[in-house]
């Protein structure tokens, strides 16, 4: 079987990055088709795999301000040529799913989410646009037509694959396609449970808006808790500035860093809406509980009062408020139960049913081609009428 991987662009190490690299392992003879790679940026993960770049990286400053070619993305997909290949497997958030496949092959997409500055988060994405100027004017139109484009591109994908239930509902509400779930690979084996012997709470993201990192600051600013965060972005500056003398920043760390640092956390902090939520069920793989908003896949992957708790006001008065229950109970977590319970996301587990929901995709699609006949020409038709 040959098979191609196709993704959005490897210029950052996210969630959906790290289920690409297990899918490189799963299939380490596939190429990898994608707008832009920077090594730089994403460091050695992709290190002897053959990463084919669209022409967007080879414009002036492609690779930098790539953002100001998205009206070129729709043409940078449909140029690949993949027709060499049995299997084309999408990694998706954006519009990677946008390749063109053949009659004679077969496309599943594991999307991480339908494109959200298109669909769930438009008008917060506009609200960020200065009141005045082009980008505020020719954005909406574009995005306009960037929103048939993603849809008519979805209509083109054979199985869609939803890391979550929580994205499966929304792949059905904006491309009215079904979509089977396999959760994302987390290596719960790295992680060692613990009882969280730093006294501190923690969160591990990136600091971008979204986030929302800073209701998190704002409630140990007023509880006066400690509050260790890694992690960098376009926000760090903001939240910086925002933090109390119990506030601690880490920056970027390396993923001993990130275990030794969840193993010793009291509680791991998840404020932000995910659609799966990978560093919260590291958190528990390291025994840890986590205080999550009750929305997105966090909902999925915690067993409240068991492996965590909910707060459902994205405030930081809710997050206060879930953040004194947790004090109040906080001697009846256990570890081991915890970490059990993460295991059932270990990469193992993404390895052996992508592995099956492919071979069983894939023939059920050669059985479905083999019996159906080729149309026979209408009576208009040149082989009809001899012409």
């Amino acid at each position: 079987m040959r098979l191609a991987l196709v993704h959005d662009h490897l210029n950052q190490i996210g969630g959906a990055e790290r289920v690409l690299l297990t899918l490189t392992d799963v299939y380490p003879k596939a190429p990898i088709y994608t707008l832009l790679y920077d090594p730089h940026a994403i460091a050695d993960f992709f290190r002897g795999c053959d990463i084919r770049t669209s022409f967007i990286e080879r414009l002036p400053g492609g690779r930098r301000w790539f953002k100001w070619f998205l009206p070129l993305m729709p043409t940078a997909f449909e140029t690949f040529d993949l027709t060499r290949y049995d299997v084309i497997l999408s990694s998706s958030s954006a519009l990677s799913k946008g390749v063109i496949a053949h009659p004679h092959q077969l496309h599943i997409c594991y999307c991480h989410t339908p494109t959200r500055y298109l669909w769930s988060d438009t008008h917060e994405y506009l609200e960020k646009l200065p009141q005045r100027g082009t980008a505020r004017l020719l954005l909406p139109m574009l995005l306009t037509r960037l929103r048939m484009w993603d849809y008519q591109s979805a209509q083109r994908v054979d199985r869609f694959i939803a890391n979550s239930r929580w994205v499966a509902g929304r792949i059905r509400k904006y491309y009215g396609r079904p979509a089977d779930v396999i959760y994302p690979p987390v290596d719960t084996r790295y992680f060692v449970p613990s009882s969280g012997e730093g006294g501190y709470y923690c969160i591990v993201s990136r600091l971008r808006p979204y986030k929302k990192v800073d209701i998190a600051i704002a409630a140990c600013n007023r509880l006066q808790l400690p509050l260790v965060i890694a992690g960098s972005g376009e926000d760090e500056a903001r939240l910086r500035a925002m933090a109390g003398p119990t506030i601690a920043f880490r920056g970027q760390v390396s993923e001993r860093e990130k275990r030794d640092l969840l193993q010793n956390a009291l509680a791991f902090i998840h404020p932000q809406e995910e659609d799966f939520g990978i560093t919260a069920v590291e958190a528990m793989a390291a025994g840890r509980p986590v205080i999550a908003f009750r929305r997105g896949g966090a909902m999925e992957t915690i067993i409240e009062n068991e492996t965590g708790i909910f707060f459902d006001e994205q405030s930081w008065e809710g997050l206060a408020d879930a953040l004194l229950r947790f004090r109040g109970h906080a001697r009846h977590w256990d570890p081991k139960h915890i970490h059990r319970h993460a295991e059932q996301f270990d990469t193992s587990v993404f390895r052996d049913k992508i592995t099956q929901y492919v071979r069983n995709a894939r023939k059920e699609f050669q059985d479905t081609t083999a019996a159906t006949p080729p149309a026979a020409p209408s009576a208009s038709s040149p082989q009809a009428t001899g012409n």
